[in-house]
């Protein structure tokens, strides 16, 4: 179980990168993809709120702002750390590094569990889902 993982995620995609050795590469084990997070909100929802006009002549959207494409992103987070649990419980790693967009990695706290917290030897609060594993790996420590 000394194999190490490394979640790179957004909203869009979660890309799990292995390395085998502390200074070695990272090889890229999968990814994990959620279309719907590139619609527009309109395209998720089949019904749209109201609006508003106020007296002063703006205008204004009912509901909350974006909270189709928030649940998307919540739905997609608790898929990644299921995917991550199952890793886990089949020990295919002993530890785990997660770099994910800002907004995102706050999700993926939320539905990790604690036993997958516990494994966490550090957490990166960057969009790095489409650089090449080489520029991923610079990010790491050089001893994972």
């Amino acid at each position: 179980m000394s194999n190490t993982w490394i979640v790179v995620a957004d909203a869009c995609r979660a890309r799990i990168f292995s390395a085998d050795k502390p200074a070695g590469p990272l090889n890229e084990l999968e990814t994990l993809s959620n279309p719907q997070a590139r619609l527009h909100e309109g395209d998720l929802v089949s019904d749209r709120g109201g609006r508003d006009t106020s007296a002063n002549g703006g205008s204004h959207g009912l509901g909350e702002h974006n909270a189709a494409k928030h649940e998307n992103a919540n739905r997609f987070a608790n898929e990644v750390c299921e995917h991550l649990e199952r890793g886990r419980l089949r020990q295919a790693f002993g530890k785990l590094y997660v770099i994910g967009a800002p907004n995102f990695l706050g999700l993926l706290r939320k539905h990790q569990s604690a036993s997958l917290r516990g494994l966490i030897g550090d957490e990166i609060a960057k969009d790095l889902t489409t650089q090449s594993p080489q520029k991923i790996r610079a990010q790491l420590p050089e001893y994972l």
